[in-house]
């Protein structure tokens, strides 16, 4: 007998108890489910952090001005000394590594042309600043020194600033007013997306770190030159962690930070935390779905039990086969393919379950679900292995009976 005509036999045999067949394979179906699910839900997190990380700027890091403490009650990043053009200059010239360096000043406020008022992020930067955050020019052009040194009056617009102020025009070269200065849009800055917070990125207007502080923020009363925070580009060749530790030991000099004090700044790699995040998310979701391999185990307890059942059953077939010249093998591969029939009919129910639920998961959360194809045939080939490794001693049995005593059954 071919195993063909074990296919076809087993298929008749699963027909005429179709009931009964689907309830057996209900722990295959939410084991092969709930694995597919709880990977693809890990996948798409471990790429929305990647994602993430490229909206970030690669290889970047950010210095951030620290916290300052009054009689041992902390007053909250930001409150310490702020960070200057002088520890910026520095951070560029002096530590190798770095090859593109920007300050930020943020600040909020509308942005007016004509009918269309829009409060929108202000960002004061440097001219480094969209090679450090890898963020293209999408049309125009992007600050330049000689922008950040005169002070002038030019802007660059994220894309929703330009969808929502412009309406379709072409923002280049136009006139806006924020908080009643005029400036000239020189740029429209490419869509980045969301933020790790979930803030829009692209609802932003980049000016010269210069007339952020002449003319839209204004002087700060501690401190002229002030730069809310730093972000540097490191070289891709260069040792993130080294440079990192250079930053901080060159800032402490200039900041004259005390042996054993805590610092008045601090360097962040963004990158590295949310890596940190992805890696957690991506082994919480594996160690779910290994959980869920307690289901197909189940499952295939239930299919053991369910063809020890169909063996007494058919005991009489059995001997009826071995008297017309049916040998062992044959009857054992007939159990053995039913068997993994059962487990990839549960399988083949449990990834259009989970399919589905993935598909309904990414559009009502809003959230990036990853299904790969190797992820469904390795679900596929775990419900044929749980049904050759459950099937095979039913399988053993009916294949040893004695044909004798299998024909004597009523």
């Amino acid at each position: 007998m071919t195993v063909w005509d074990s296919i076809l036999i087993a298929i008749r045999a699963l027909r005429i108890n179709l009931l009964r067949s689907v309830l057996t394979t209900l722990g295959i179906v939410i084991g092969v489910a709930s694995v597919i699910i709880l990977v693809a839900v890990g996948t798409g997190a471990s790429s929305e952090v990647d994602r993430q990380i490229k909206a970030l700027g690669t290889n970047m890091l950010v210095v951030f001005p620290g916290s300052m403490r009054v009689m041992g009650r902390a007053g909250g990043a930001g409150t310490d000394i702020p960070l200057s053009e002088i520890d910026l200059a520095g951070i560029r010239d002096k530590v190798s590594g770095v090859t593109a360096v920007s300050g930020q000043i943020e600040d909020s406020g509308p942005v007016v042309r004509g009918n269309s008022n829009w409060t929108s992020s202000l960002s004061g930067v440097h001219a480094e600043y969209a090679m450090v955050r890898d963020w293209p020019i999408a049309s125009g052009r992007d600050l330049t020194l000689q922008d950040v040194r005169t002070g002038a009056k030019v802007a660059v617009v994220g894309a929703t600033v330009a969808k929502e102020v412009f309406a379709g025009e072409d923002p280049v070269g136009a006139s806006i007013r924020i908080k009643n200065v005029p400036f000239e849009v020189v740029g429209v800055l490419a869509p980045k997306g969301q933020s790790v917070m979930g803030r829009d990125q692209d609802d932003i207007v980049l000016m010269p770190i210069t007339t952020a502080r002449m003319r839209v923020s204004g002087k700060s009363q501690v401190q002229n030159d002030r730069i809310g925070r730093i972000y540097v580009k490191v070289d891709a060749a260069a040792d993130m962690a080294e440079v990192q530790e250079d930053i901080e030991n060159f800032l402490r000099q200039r900041r004259k930070s005390r042996s054993g004090g805590e610092d008045s700044f601090s360097v962040r790699n963004l990158a590295e935390t949310m890596k940190a995040r992805s890696e957690v998310l991506t082994t919480l979701s594996y160690l779910l779905a290994a959980t869920s391999v307690i289901s197909l185990i189940v499952g295939g307890i239930g299919i053991m039990n369910i063809m020890l059942v169909s063996v007494t059953e058919r005991t009489r077939e059995i001997g009826l086969r071995m008297a017309v010249g049916g040998r062992r093998r044959d009857i054992m591969l007939q159990f053995l393919v039913e068997a993994v029939s059962l487990c990839l009919l549960g399988g083949l129910i449990g990834i259009t379950i989970g399919v589905s639920a993935s598909t309904i998961i990414a559009y009502a959360a809003d959230w990036p679900v990853l299904v790969s194809p190797s992820v469904l045939g390795g679900a596929l080939a775990a419900a044929a292995a749980t049904g050759i490794c459950f099937g095979l001693f039913p399988a053993r049995r009916a294949a040893h009976l004695n044909p004798i005593d299998a024909l004597r059954s009523e």
